[in-house]
């Protein structure tokens, strides 16, 4: 490895031991405390794969001088071997500590806005949109995750034109932010008497949630609509004007929210899915130079972008932005196949900024 990034990781081994003797003394304030606390938590796992890699180096050192010192050819022999395995592990173990010195994502941790909406192809794109919303809800299911429906707009057939939910837990955001993006799906609507493959779309974004204090929005920024919920092709849902309209006037960002009964409710819910929007926003501004500088692997991120061809007559699943193809497409529908999808993106982008930080 480089000197500089044995500097690096000696530093960090030293600012560890330091945290940890500095929490062990008492006098901390409480803010104080859980700030030193979180920093020591972040590099406890970096300074583990340090270690582990420095024990690998000393035993290799230690191998190789009894390997060449040949005394007894039996021993000589096992230590060879066992040379041979450290070889094989030390580039691995090197490789883990450079990923985790990568700058990690300040939102991965965050919670996330799921906004999903059909795109072209008629009552077929949005079925196709449904079938998503509910990939994501069995995937969300599968890891313990809370899946809050926020607002389903139903076409009457089956289909959501669109929908959106919030959805909380460890790492949401982290594991579902390269799910945004055109998902194309190719199969025989039901509906098709012909038996002929229609191709249709639909969109995902997700948002990283926001809170208050990340988003300040004015009064004097917000229009304010209410109006009487209704269903599919204009039925009355609601005897009374608890659906809200929020429209933020600086931006033009309209978010409705109608599935509560309470006009309150809707208006929270509709405040957090704007809030999203507007961090969303920010975020795409912030990473604009950074973006420009180097064409992710894992694509933009952009809405406009296909990610993901769903193939059902063929059984398959292919993500362009990495050219993999799975032949497990009920399982990738169902949630539980989704994990393999989003591991190989994951392992691609840390890849992909992985290059560009030791070019």
């Amino acid at each position: 490895m480089q000197a500089q990034l044995e500097g690096r990781l000696d530093q960090i081994v030293r600012r560890h031991a330091e945290l940890r003797d500095t929490l062990a003394a008492s006098g901390l304030g409480g803010a104080e405390f859980a700030r030193l606390s979180r920093e020591y938590s972040e590099l406890s796992p970096i300074v583990e794969g340090i270690e582990a890699l420095h024990r690998a180096r000393e035993e290799m050192q230690s191998v190789a001088e009894m390997a060449e010192a040949g005394e007894d050819p039996e021993v000589a022999a096992l230590a060879e071997e066992e040379l041979r395995d450290l070889r094989e592990r030390l580039p691995g173990l090197e490789q883990q500590v450079r990923l985790a010195l990568l700058p990690k994502d300040a939102d991965d941790a965050r919670n996330a806005i799921l906004e999903v909406r059909a795109g072209t192809g008629g009552e077929e794109a949005a079925l196709f949109a449904a079938d998503l919303f509910r990939m994501y809800q069995r995937y969300a299911a599968l890891r313990g995750w809370r899946f809050e429906v926020l607002d389903i707009s139903e076409t009457g057939l089956g289909g959501f034109k669109e929908a959106s939910a919030s959805i909380s837990g460890r790492d949401v955001f982290a594991r579902l932010k390269f799910e945004s993006g055109v998902h194309r799906v190719q199969r025989v609507p039901e509906t098709e008497a012909s038996g002929r493959i229609h191709t249709s779309a639909a969109t995902a974004a997700v948002l990283p949630e926001a809170e208050e204090v990340d988003i300040k929005i004015d009064d004097k920024d917000l229009r304010v609509d209410v109006f009487r919920a209704s269903g599919p092709g204009g039925q009355s849902v609601n005897t009374t004007d608890s659906a809200v309209r929020l429209t933020h006037l600086p931006t033009g960002l309209v978010v409705i929210q109608q599935d509560e009964k309470s006009q309150h409710k809707n208006k929270a819910r509709a405040m957090k899915v704007l809030r999203a929007r507007l961090y969303e926003r920010e975020r795409q501004t912030r990473d604009a130079a950074r973006a420009a500088d180097r064409k992710s692997q894992v694509g933009s991120g952009d809405r406009s972008e296909r990610i993901r061809t769903y193939n059902f007559p063929q059984g398959r699943v292919t993500d362009h932005r990495i050219n993999l193809t799975l032949y497990k497409i009920e399982k990738v529908i169902d949630g539980e196949g989704l994990d393999e999808i989003i591991d190989a993106l994951t392992a691609a982008d840390r890849a992909e900024r992985l290059a560009a930080v030791e070019a």
